[in-house]
C-alpha cells in the first residue's frame, strides 16, 4: 500500500535535525518573530550528539584569557585548514552564546564564588571549557535549550519524522522536503530550509555517535547540487570505551585534562613517545597512537590517582558506563580504542550558514563552517553549534520567497537494510579508519558500489562514497586525515565535492 501523501505550506522556516545547533536555529528563528517547523527523527534530546557531549563548551571566558588566544588554539589544531574568519567569528561571539544559554538555564559548573568552573582540554593552551557535572554538559544544555523550544509558540516540533529527499522549484531553489512521518508522507514547503542532521558516525561500525546519525544532510544538500567540503576529515576520539559496546560509551578528554594517563600493556605511560604534549597531545595524535598500542597488546586509560575515589561525583557518566560493563574506574584502568566521534567535513556554508543552493542552510556538524579545518579542537562542536545554528537561523528568517517558481516532484532515496548498512559500517572501519591506503579506499569504494547496485542510491551509501572518495584523492596526510601510503605532511588545500563533478583539490584562499 503507497503511503498517503500530503502538502503542508510552513509560512517560514523547515529546520531538519534537533540537535544544538537545529533548536538554537529554530530559537533565532522565533525570536525574528518567525514560524519555524522542526523535524526530529527521534524524541527531542534523544539520538543526537549533542546530548552526549560530555567535556563541555569551549570558551575564552578566564582573566588569562581572550578569544584572540582561543583562535590561535584553533587554528593550530586545525592544520593549516581553518578559516581564520569563522574562527574570529565562533570565539568572539562565543562568550554571549555562552550566557545565552546560561539565560535559558543550563547549569554550567562553578566555583565557591559563582565564577564558570573552566577545565583543560587537550591542545588548548588555557583551560576554558566550561562544563556541567564533570561529564554531563551535553544533556543539560540540551534539556534547558528543548524547555525553551517546547515553551516558544512560533516554533512547532515534529518527533519521529525523516527527510526523505529535499524539494526544489525550477529555478534550483530549495523549497522544502519530503518528510515520513508514520505511515504518511508529507510535502512540506518553507521559505528556507536548515539541515541540522549531525555527522556521519553511524556510518561506521566503531563510534561514539548516536546510532540515527548516519550523513543524511550531506547526503540530502548533496543530492540537490550543494557543495561539499573536505568530507575525507573525520576525527576519531581516542578514548572510546573499549567495551564491545554499539556505540561505544566515552571517556571525555577532560580526564586526560585532570592528570589521567594513557598506558599500554605494560602498565607504562606511552604518549611521550608519540608527542612532546604527551596525553594532550592533539586528538589526531593521540587517536593514532592508542591505534598503534593496541596493535602491540592494547591501551587503557589509568585514571586511578588523578580521580579515583572522587568519580561517581566528577564524571558521573563515565562512571556509570564502566560500572554497568563490569568495570571499577576507582580501581582499574579503562580499555579504550579510537572510535569515530567527529565530521570536520560536511556541506559548504558561509559565515550565516547559506550553501551553495539559494534556500538552503545548514548548520551544526553537517555542515562545514571552516571553523574545525582538518582535526577539530576539543568541545569547539557545541561552540559552533550554538554560536552558527543561532546565526543560520537569523539568515534563513530573512529569506521571503515568492510563489512564480513551480516546484519539482519529488524522489524520495531508497532505504539501506539493517544487514546492507551493517555491511557498509564494516567496510568503512576497515577502509576509512583512522589510518587508510589506496589499496583500502578502493576495496571500501568497491563496496559502496556493489551495496548501490543491489539497493539503489541510498543516503547512507551517498554520504560513504563522498568520504571515500575524497579520501582517495587527498594524495597526502593533514590533520586526521592519515595515509599510510602517503604519510608526508601534504599541501593546505581543500576537498570540494558535489554529485555531478570529479573530486578537486583546490587551494586554500
Amino acid at each position: 500500500m503507497d503511503p498517503v501523501q500530503t502538502i503542508v505550506h510552513q509560512d517560514g522556516v523547515l529546520i531538519i535535525g534537533a540537535g544544538l545547533a537545529g533548536l538554537s536555529a529554530a530559537l533565532a528563528v522565533a525570536k525574528e518573530g518567525r514560524r519555524v517547523l522542526v523535524v526530529s527523527p527521534v524524541t527531542l534530546g534523544t539520538g543526537c550528539a549533542s546530548s552526549w557531549a560530555q567535556g563541555g563548551m569551549a570558551v575564552a571566558l578566564g582573566a588569562d584569557d581572550t578569544p584572540e588566544l582561543h583562535a590561535e588554539d584553533t587554528l593550530e589544531a586545525g592544520a593549516g585548514l581553518s578559516d581564520p574568519e569563522a574562527v574570529r567569528v565562533l570565539t568572539t561571539e562565543g562568550p554571549e552564546a555562552v550566557r545565552r544559554l546560561l539565560g535559558l538555564g543550563a547549569p554550567f559548573d562553578r566555583d565557591a564564588q559563582g565564577t564558570l568552573v573552566q577545565s583543560l582540554e587537550a591542545a588548548h593552551s588555557r583551560p576554558r571549557v566550561a562544563r556541567v557535572g564533570g561529564d554531563g554538559a551535553g544533556a543539560a544544555i540540551m534539556a534547558a535549550v528543548i524547555a525553551s523550544v517546547r515553551g516558544e509558540p512560533m516554533i512547532e516540533v515534529w518527533e519521529n519524522g525523516q527527510a526523505l529527499s529535499l524539494l526544489s522549484d525550477t529555478s534550483g531553489a530549495v523549497r522544502g522536503a519530503l518528510i515520513q512521518c508514520g505511515e504518511d508522507r508529507i510535502e512540506v514547503t518553507a521559505h528556507a530550509v536548515i539541515l541540522a542532521t549531525g555527522g556521519i558516525g553511524g556510518l561506521y561500525a566503531t563510534t561514539t555517535d548516536p546510532a540515527e546519525v548516519r550523513g543524511q544532510g550531506l547526503a540530502l544538500a548533496a543530492l540537490v547540487g550543494a557543495v561539499i567540503v573536505d568530507p575525507e576529515f573525520v576525527q576519531f576520539h581516542p578514548t572510546a570505551i573499549d567495551v564491545g559496546l554499539d556505540p561505544a560509551p566515552l571517556a571525555t578528554e577532560a580526564l586526560r585534562g585532570e592528570g589521567a594517563t594513557l598506558i599500554d600493556a605494560g602498565g607504562q605511560p606511552f604518549m611521550k613517545r608519540y608527542h612532546p604534549q604527551g596525553d594532550l597531545a592533539p586528538r589526531d595524535v593521540v587517536a593514532r597512537a592508542v591505534a598503534a598500542e593496541q596493535a602491540r597488546g592494547g591501551a587503557w586509560l589509568d585514571a586511578r590517582a588523578a580521580i579515583g575515589e572522587l568519580f561517581p561525583d566528577e564524571f558521573p557518566a563515565v562512571f556509570r558506563a564502566c560500572m554497568a560493563a563490569g568495570l571499577d574506574p576507582r580501581i582499574q584502568p579503562i580499555p579504550v580504542a579510537p572510535a569515530v566521534h567527529y565530521h570536520m567535513g560536511g556541506v559548504w556554508t558561509d559565515l550565516d550558514g547559506g550553501t551553495s543552493v539559494l534556500g538552503l542552510y545548514a548548520a551544526g556538524e553537517c555542515a562545514s563552517t571552516g571553523v574545525h579545518g582538518a582535526n577539530r579542537l576539543a568541545s569547539n562542536s557545541l561552540l559552533e553549534a550554538a554560536v552558527f545554528g543561532t546565526r543560520a537561523g537569523k539568515a534563513a528568517a530573512s529569506e521571503l520567497r515568492s510563489g512564480d517558481a513551480a516546484l519539482l516532484s519529488a524522489e524520495p532515496a531508497p532505504s539501506l537494510p539493517h544487514a546492507a548498512l551493517q555491511r557498509l559500517r564494516k567496510a568503512m572501519d576497515l577502509g576509512a579508519g583512522v589510518t587508510r591506503d589506496a589499496p583500502s579506499l578502493t576495496r571500501l569504494i568497491s563496496e559502496i558500489d556493489a551495496l548501490e547496485a543491489e539497493y539503489g542510491r541510498a543516503l547512507e551509501l551517498i554520504a560513504a562514497r563522498l568520504v571515500a572518495e575524497a579520501a582517495l584523492a587527498r594524495t597526502h596526510s593533514r590533520g586526521a586525515h592519515f595515509r599510510r601510503d602517503f604519510p608526508e605532511l601534504g599541501a593546505v588545500r581543500h576537498t570540494l565535492r558535489t554529485l555531478t563533478t570529479r573530486p578537486a583539490l583546490m587551494a586554500a584562499e
